[in-house]
């Protein structure tokens, strides 16, 4: 019989990339031609490129919260959680960035699994911020923008 802390642990590791209820953020990225990446639809406030940047800035940061034992927060909210433009600065930079999300997603993935208690606090935290916040909040936060890059790529018609 599998420990219930082990059971938490794989529902973790799973919520940082399922798709049981909505699309995942693997395929809400997937093939949108690059001319629509840099695109804000009326109506909407940010392109797909703010939102893919927002989530990989986002998460990237709550990883080096988790893990950096010096970690010290710096950035300011909001300005320094999304991008200067709303389109790429350069074609590479797209393929960099989902790139860099998923290393993040794979290293928290493993913090899921390998941390000594899920419930402590983080070293460098204050109040409630456990492992286990930090790791709901992130697959929270994914989820939510995700839902939005959908809607963009909807009002852009370029969604399948």
């Amino acid at each position: 019989m599998r420990e219930p802390a082990d059971v938490v642990r794989e529902h973790l590791v799973r919520a940082l990339d399922w798709e049981d209820a909505h699309v995942g953020f693997d395929r809400a990225v997937a093939e949108l031609p690059p001319p629509a990446r840099g695109v804000r639809p009326p109506g909407f406030d940010y392109s797909v490129w703010e939102l893919l940047e927002h989530i990989r800035i986002a998460q990237a940061d709550i990883l080096d919260f988790c893990v950096n034992a010096g970690y010290v927060h710096t950035m300011a909210w909001p300005d320094d959680y999304w991008p200067g433009d709303p389109a790429p600065p350069a074609e590479s930079a797209w393929s960099e960035s989902i790139a860099s999300y998923a290393r993040d997603r794979e290293r928290l993935k493993r913090l899921a699994r390998e941390v000594e208690d899920l419930t402590a606090l983080v070293p460098t935290g204050q109040g409630s911020q456990t492992y286990l916040r930090a790791l709901l909040l992130t697959a929270d936060h994914t989820a939510y923008h995700v839902g939005q890059i959908v809607a963009v790529r909807r009002a852009l018609r370029a969604w399948r």
